[in-house]
């Protein structure tokens, strides 16, 4: 039986950081979403219920620990992995997002291996 095409939500508001996290993703066979503002990523993530997440902390309209907080609260979201890719590397930093719900806190600049690795060991099935 096929495996259904996972989609990652890209939430970046710097258009060069969101496209390489983006290509990323997609040379590794996901469809991806992305958006450069918090706002919109709550609709784009309650009407498309993406597999995975890949979040900015500091954005320019509503900060990235509100929107993780928001999918943290929402039922339908709340299962959602959210990995945190931030140039905030502070332990105090890493400890919030962690706290804040996030699955993985990753340090800018990420590495294609790195973000890679997370991606799959979160949308790996529980099974496997």
């Amino acid at each position: 039986m096929p495996t259904a095409i996972k989609t990652v939500l890209v939430i970046e508001d710097e258009p060069d950081a969101a496209e390489l996290f983006a290509e990323m993703m997609r040379v590794n066979g996901f469809r991806v979403l992305k958006t450069f503002s918090s706002t919109p990523a709550m609709g784009i993530l309650s009407e498309e219920k993406p597999d995975v997440v890949i979040l900015d902390v500091m954005m320019p309209d509503v900060s990235g620990l509100e929107v993780l907080r928001f999918i943290r609260r929402e039922p339908g979201l709340q299962d959602i992995p959210v990995i945190v890719v931030s140039a905030k590397s502070m332990p105090s930093d890493i400890r919030i997002g962690m706290e804040a719900g996030a699955s993985v806190y990753l340090t800018k600049p990420v590495g294609y291996l790195e973000l890679k690795q997370a991606v799959d060991h979160l949308t790996r099935p529980a099974n496997v």
